[in-house]
């Protein structure tokens, strides 16, 4: 069984800076990408930024230039770091990666999700 294990939400003030974890565990045999969304009330769950297992990233315009997505594939892990917060990236953040398992093939798998608030 695979899980996502989210860490890192939490409070921070506008211009703050915060860093988001998401690590992949089970019987795992490759991972392809691995992406942050986020989401909040009322609304659609919306791409945040997204990473290839080569490396190659994508970003939500509103996020261009305050937030980088990487991540360590030797820990299955993928982080978003967050510069420069503002009171509208205030959501629910959800990690995703598409896996690869003996048993159920490639799935997308979601993470528990990490509050994430920006308020002074």
């Amino acid at each position: 069984q695979v899980q996502l294990v989210e860490s890192g939400g939490g409070l921070v003030q506008p211009g703050g800076s915060l860093r988001l974890s998401c690590a992949a565990s089970g019987s795992i045999f490759s991972i392809n990408a691995m992406g942050w969304y986020r989401q909040t009330p009322g609304k659609q769950r919306e791409l945040v930024a997204s990473i290839t297992s080569g490396g190659e990233t994508n970003y939500a315009d509103s996020v261009k230039g305050r937030f980088t997505i990487s991540r360590d594939n030797a820990k299955n892990t993928v982080y978003l770091q967050m510069n420069s917060l503002k009171p509208e990236d205030t959501a629910v953040y959800f990690c995703n990666a598409r896996i690869l398992t003996i048993v159920d093939g490639w799935r997308t798998y979601w993470g528990q999700g990490a509050q994430v608030t920006v308020s002074s």
